[in-house]
């Protein structure tokens, strides 16, 4: 009875080991699968912060701002020519803007106005409340490239001045000195003239220029050229008669000097002749 009690015990024994065994083996799996995430999302980690890098570099170029110079032009129809230029000028400096050039009467007259680029299109709307709209035109120019090349111009220049005063400084003889101080005056004047121009298509950038033009009676809209056989046939006659016209003027202008230095010539040439032929006979005789 003793031999089948212990096989019985040695038999639970090996069984309870083995299921020890394969606990602490798929416990000890488990933490390996558990720690392989971390270790791939620290691999993962570097890849997708250099993706993120990448997008914030090419997000300011996609969406960089177009440099745009803006213009309009607007014709009105109003029974007070002076009355409507004078409420242009105000909606214009009600948005801080200025008047420019001006030009009026009582039955026709134009203003220009500099408004800030982003409010022209809200000043030509409104433009409908002073008078009667006839013709409205908007331009934009594209000017980011011709910004972008001069201020690396510039950048450029003030870096070869910067080289030429460091030379200057240690220039050590008379020569030396003039030459470079030549050299100098020379990029200074014209990293001044990149900086105008800089400042200039700024400026332009910055303010739209809006020309309106005010008339008691609707502006004729100006005529579209016509193309064809006729138009040049016109075009050629008009060229024709403007060159004889410039010929006559030419031949009217000359005309006095000839009648006043002509006559006296031909009358001394004719004397001299008449002499000579005179003195001829006379020798043959």
């Amino acid at each position: 009875m003793r031999k089948p009690v212990l096989w019985v015990g040695v038999a639970l024994l090996a069984l309870v080991s083995t299921g020890c065994g394969s606990s602490k083996s798929s416990g000890g799996m488990s933490a390996q699968d558990a720690a392989a995430p971390p270790q791939a999302a620290q691999q993962k980690a570097p890849q997708q912060e250099n993706n993120t890098q990448n997008a914030q570099g090419v997000q300011p170029v996609q969406q960089q701002e177009r440099q745009l110079v803006r213009t309009a032009t607007v014709d009105l129809r109003a029974d007070d020519v002076l009355k409507a230029i004078g409420q242009v000028k105000d909606r214009a400096q009600a948005v801080g803007g200025f008047a420019g050039q001006e030009n009026s009467t009582k039955s026709s007259g134009s203003v220009t106005v500099r408004v800030p680029s982003s409010e022209l299109d809200k000043v030509v709307r409104d433009l409908a409340s002073v008078g009667e709209v006839t013709r409205s035109e908007v331009r934009s120019e594209d000017v980011t490239d011709q910004l972008v090349d001069v201020e690396a111009r510039i950048a450029t220049q003030k870096a070869s001045v910067e080289r030429l005063r460091v030379l200057f400084e240690r220039a050590g003889t008379t020569a030396e000195i003039a030459q470079i101080e030549s050299e100098l005056t020379k990029r200074q004047s014209e990293l001044e003239s990149m900086q105008r121009r800089s400042e200039s298509l700024k400026g332009k950038v910055s303010l739209a220029t809006l020309t309106v033009q005010v008339a008691t009676v609707p502006i004729a809209p100006p005529e579209p050229e016509k193309a064809g056989f006729l138009s040049a046939l016109a075009g050629g006659w008009n060229a024709l008669l403007t060159v004889l016209g410039g010929i006559l003027i030419a031949v009217g202008a000359v005309l006095p000097f000839v009648v006043a230095l002509g006559v006296p010539a031909a009358a001394v040439i004719y004397l001299l002749r008449r002499r000579k032929r005179v003195t001829r006979m006379n020798e043959a005789t």
